[in-house]
């Protein structure tokens, strides 16, 4: 399955930010005692350098590799989706990487990609399908190989990336998890959103 999805690493510069109106910043304005010359330009650019900064000291000593998990068996795009399958299984894990010859990471695949290729909506639909026409699907995963299904290109992150890099990925696409690669996009290892929201406490924001 192929996505429109940029394979460039996310950047602090991609961070989503509160968007504040000019009547957002008058009204502040209005409620701070005294007289302040300032354009809502220059209150706008301050709060984005603020913005920025505050994150920076937070969170900026946690760095991607304290977060991903290593170890992962990536896919690569010959093998075929039932044997995808039970490795995702036996990894634990709802999607995997998929890389070249090289360990180069050109993909990912998912369950939602599983989901797609077998013409279902939602994993209840593909359990009545399985139980109507059981051998339509299994002929469908044994013939189908993982190049064919995956969501191509991956939104990766790279190793070394801070809080910003990392949210900023995920604000990109809505997967449970993505690859972390190195400069040359090799594989390194995965980073799962559950991981990252538990590590930053961010429960209620992501």
């Amino acid at each position: 399955m192929q996505s429109n999805k940029t394979t460039e690493p996310a950047s602090a510069g991609d961070l989503p930010e509160l968007e504040l109106s000019d009547a957002d910043i008058l009204d502040a304005m209005r409620h701070i005692p005294g007289y302040i010359d300032i354009s809502t330009t220059d209150f706008r650019a301050i709060y984005h350098l603020a913005h920025t900064h505050a994150l920076e000291r937070l969170f900026g000593p946690i760095k991607v590799e304290r977060l991903m998990r290593t170890g992962i068996e990536p896919l690569t795009p010959e093998v075929m989706l039932d044997a995808a399958a039970r490795s995702m299984v036996r990894q634990g894990l709802k999607g995997l990487p998929v890389v070249d010859g090289e360990g180069v990471v050109i993909g990912m695949l998912t369950e939602t990609d599983f989901l797609h290729r077998l013409q279902a909506g939602t994993l209840i639909e593909l359990l009545l399908r399985l139980i109507e026409t059981p051998d339509g699907l299994d002929h469908r995963c044994h013939e189908t190989p993982v190049g064919d299904a995956m969501t191509a290109p991956a939104v990766s992150v790279l190793e070394g990336a801070g809080f910003a890099e990392m949210i900023a990925a995920f604000h990109r696409h809505e997967g449970r998890g993505m690859p972390v690669v190195d400069g040359q996009g090799h594989l390194r290892g995965v980073l799962l959103r559950k991981d990252f929201i538990s590590a930053f406490h961010l429960e209620d924001l992501l």
